[in-house]
């Protein structure tokens, strides 16, 4: 079974009030509107994360790129000349400032751009609102028909390192390219996400921004929801619930009674808990997550125990055992 794990850390930008890197012109010169229309540098992810590296891209509709060669200095050590192509640039800590500059030259000219780049710490954690046993290490998957919390862990830091605080920060969701204003905003650092439809994703995003928008940073997740799911496991009087083996096809049923424990997994929850109900031999058993089977009779005897798990009207799963046992004389063929 496949679980959803807190995603990714991410995050950072490029600086000075926009949530884009900002191209600044060569020094000690005013070419600056002939640099910005020669070429355009860019670096990808548009958040970069602390110590990750960021990518790069050079692109221009005026310069013949494939005939031009490029110069490139990270905080003022050279560091690339070649061909024009994508280059890996090393980024530091949160809040440090990496300066990139650029030099393109084509048919006797240069152009010069500069970048300040400004990576910062963001992280979405996704918590599902469905159903998962207690204590179960793993997380619940993204329910069918549910929803989604989605947490943004946000650490903005300035270059001297000094951390803002996350309930001061604004935060802008957009989910699948829609920005969600009702729930954006300054401290508002979670967001209620719906869930995709079977056979699909949603994305989400988020940029924190400082109030005075000197630092930025992001993030992004995909949500795809799973087909919900029921696991029956033998509830041992000793050790409890064996979660490391679910049960499936056969059943023997070794003493004079035996208890099994139902787990729904990846059920949608915001309504409460899915419906268990229990059936032996095709007719209805009990309701709830336990089920204790007492063989009664002499001789052998085979049964059949099925399990019908449901959250509203067309979220459903099924688990089905052949049971086979031996008891010593009783009143019924199977007591509850």
């Amino acid at each position: 079974m496949r679980f959803i794990l807190p995603l990714t850390i991410a995050v950072a930008i490029i600086i000075p009030s926009a949530a884009l890197a900002q191209f600044m012109g060569g020094a000690g010169d005013d070419t600056s509107a002939a640099v910005t229309q020669s070429f355009t540098a860019s670096i990808s992810p548009q958040y970069p994360a602390p110590y990750s590296q960021a990518t790069l891209l050079v692109l221009s509709s005026t310069l013949d790129l494939t005939n031009a060669t490029m110069a490139v200095s990270v905080n003022g050590k050279g560091i690339y000349q070649g061909s024009v192509q994508s280059l890996a640039i090393p980024l530091g800590k949160a809040g440090s400032m990496t300066s990139v500059q650029v030099t393109i030259a084509s048919n006797g000219t240069s152009s010069l751009q500069t970048l300040s780049i400004q990576p910062e710490d963001v992280a979405l954690v996704a918590e599902p609102v469905s159903s998962a046993p207690p204590l179960y290490p793993g997380k619940p998957l993204v329910p069918l028909e549910g929803e989604t919390r989605v947490v943004a862990v946000a650490n903005l830091q300035d270059a001297n390192g000094k951390a803002v605080d996350p309930s001061t920060l604004s935060y802008a969701w957009t989910v699948d390219d829609t920005q969600i204003a009702d729930s954006s905003g300054i401290g508002k650092d979670a967001i209620m996400v719906d869930s995709p439809l079977e056979y699909r994703s949603s994305t989400v995003s988020v940029a924190v921004q400082s109030q005075d928008g000197t630092l930025v940073g992001g993030d992004t997740l995909t949500l795809t929801a799973s087909e919900p799911s029921v696991q029956i496991y033998e509830n041992d009087p000793l050790l409890g619930i064996l979660f490391d083996h679910a049960l499936s096809g056969n059943y023997a049923i070794s003493g004079a009674e035996d208890t099994l424990y139902a787990a729904p997994f990846s059920f949608p929850t915001s309504s409460g808990a899915p419906l268990l109900q229990w059936f032996l031999n095709g007719d209805a058993a009990q309701t709830g997550n336990s089920i204790t089977l007492r063989p009664t009779g002499s001789g052998q005897g085979t049964a059949s125990l099925s399990l019908a798990a449901s959250a509203g009207e067309s979220t459903r799963a099924d688990e089905e055992l052949s049971l086979s046992f031996s008891a010593a004389p009783s009143n019924g063929l199977f007591g509850l």
